[in-house]
């Protein structure tokens, strides 16, 4: 296993420990739990570019990497909006739209797959991404400013919003068959 994937990894064993600690936190800002859970979150949103500039760097990119850290990635982040969605600080519907898009890229990618083309990720993705885990961690920080949630909230429905569509825009071809 290659020094990126095990990064990868790394991620991964740190989402349990992220969410422990908001809820050992109780959503009150200020107290050591919240610290610690922003902290892990931060090393993890962190391994994100770490992990790829390693297997880009060091001709470390595999099928394994590939497939995990998007998925690390997504359940990283969707772990914290559950969180989050639990306290109300936000809305379902919020959390539905990113899960929708996640799915939905993903099931654009598999379908590409299987007709030989993959589907790299896009710019706007990787936007949707780090706006995503800086927004989190600004709501991670403070939790009781309500205009700080709604600001992250809309950032994150917008951009997931332009990346999903443009994924579909870009790639769309391939939900067609061929007749």
């Amino acid at each position: 296993m290659t020094l990126a994937s095990k990064i990868t990894l790394v991620r991964v064993f740190l989402i349990p420990v992220v969410m422990v600690f908001m809820y050992l936190s109780g959503g009150v800002a200020g107290n050591i739990w919240q610290w610690l859970a922003l902290v892990v979150f931060i090393i993890a949103s962190l391994s994100d570019y770490v992990d790829g500039h390693i297997a880009r760097k060091y001709h470390q990119v595999t099928d394994f990497g590939k497939f995990l850290d998007p998925l690390a990635d997504k359940l990283l982040v969707i772990a914290v909006m559950t969180v989050f969605c639990q306290w109300g600080l936000m809305p379902a519907w919020a959390l539905m739209i990113v899960l929708t898009r996640e799915f939905a890229v993903t099931g654009l990618r598999l379908v590409a797959v299987g007709k030989g083309t993959v589907i790299a990720a896009g710019w706007s993705g990787k936007v949707k991404t780090a706006s995503t885990m800086v927004g989190l961690c600004f709501m991670m920080a403070f939790p009781n400013v309500p205009w700080l949630g709604i600001a992250v909230n809309a950032v994150i429905v917008l951009t997931t919003v332009y990346s999903g569509v443009e994924y579909f825009v870009q790639n769309g071809k391939c939900l067609i068959d061929k007749q």
